[in-house]
């Protein structure tokens, strides 16, 4: 009941400090695609190597983040560059580097932490819907080498997203 009220806590204030700071700025399509916050660049240069950043520090509580959610499974936390009037993080405890890296013995997890973000989601008021993207490799933009769930939402979401 505590994590549940912090989940919807942490949410809701969230979405007041994005109303109070304005909608975010348009989106700019380039050759290779959408350039804000220069994610693509940066997952140019984070390819695993063994020095990508992880998520360790804020599992190890050694860098602040806004938690919304744990448990001995997953950690669910606000995203630093957001994308949506509403994003947020799913992560295991567990060190993945990659979705493509999975293995059968994860399976109950991955459902845990897709279950999870559901969850999220619904106590932080996305009744009308919601986006999970899971990014992998560097063609896939992925710039953090720690298994990561995004949800956004809180506005009408575009197709294609890529």
């Amino acid at each position: 009941m505590a994590a549940a009220i912090l989940l919807a806590a942490g949410l809701c204030g969230a979405r007041r400090a994005e109303a109070v700071a304005g909608p975010r700025r348009a989106q700019v399509r380039g050759a290779a695609g959408v350039t804000d916050g220069n994610e693509v660049a940066k997952a140019q240069k984070a390819a695993p190597r063994g020095a990508a950043p992880t998520v360790s520090w804020i599992l190890d509580r050694s860098l602040p983040a806004g938690v919304l959610y744990e448990d001995q499974q997953c950690l669910v936390f606000r995203g630093a560059a957001t994308q949506a009037p509403v994003h947020f993080l799913v992560i295991p405890e567990k060190p993945i580097p990659c979705i493509s890296q999975v293995e059968e013995e994860d399976r109950k997890l991955l459902g845990h932490l897709l279950l999870v973000a559901k969850k999220t989601a619904k106590a932080g008021g996305l009744g009308d819907g919601y986006r999970f993207v899971i990014n992998d490799g560097e063609l896939g933009a992925q710039s953090v080498y720690h298994l990561h769930i995004h949800v956004l939402g809180g506005r009408q979401l575009q197709w294609p997203p890529g």
